[in-house]
């Protein structure tokens, strides 16, 4: 069995269910803060503008286009930053290691959008559906 060739095929595959994991994962962030679903205290009083509010904006409308691969790149690089500002302001004061600040999640979700801003969505995504079609649509007109 040619393992080189199994890599090739499911790379791509695997960074598109990378893409819609992480963004499912992310949504329930925004849906919690913005709708209470699923319900978390914390949440409870929260007002849409605020710096919670704000980003349970991103993380709805940018866990929305990661699941669908729709502007994976720039909505992944907000997302990244939105990590990196949420980790430093939230999690750094109480400490050095992300284990111990509960910043873990946050960094890793950083770092994942970071890889997802520069990889793109992979081949099950609308961006790459859309670049398909306007690749037959220029083949056509040229």
């Amino acid at each position: 069995m040619n393992l080189d060739h199994v890599y090739a095929v499911w790379a791509p595959r695997l960074l598109s269910v990378l893409r819609i994991v992480t963004g499912l994962l992310y949504l329930q962030h925004g849906t919690a803060k913005l709708f209470a679903f699923p319900h978390v205290a914390m949440f409870d009083n929260m007002q849409l503008m605020s710096l919670l509010g704000a980003a349970g904006v991103l993380e709805l409308v940018g866990g929305v286009l990661l699941v669908l691969g729709l502007f994976t790149r720039p909505a992944a690089f907000i997302l990244s930053g939105q990590m990196a500002v949420a980790y430093f302001m939230a999690h750094a004061p109480r400490g050095f290691f992300p284990i111990l600040n509960g910043g873990e999640l946050a960094a890793l979700y950083c770092f994942t959008f970071l890889y997802l801003a520069a990889a793109g969505g992979g081949v099950w995504s609308l961006d790459k559906s859309l670049s398909r079609g306007r690749d037959r649509v220029a083949r056509s007109a040229g």
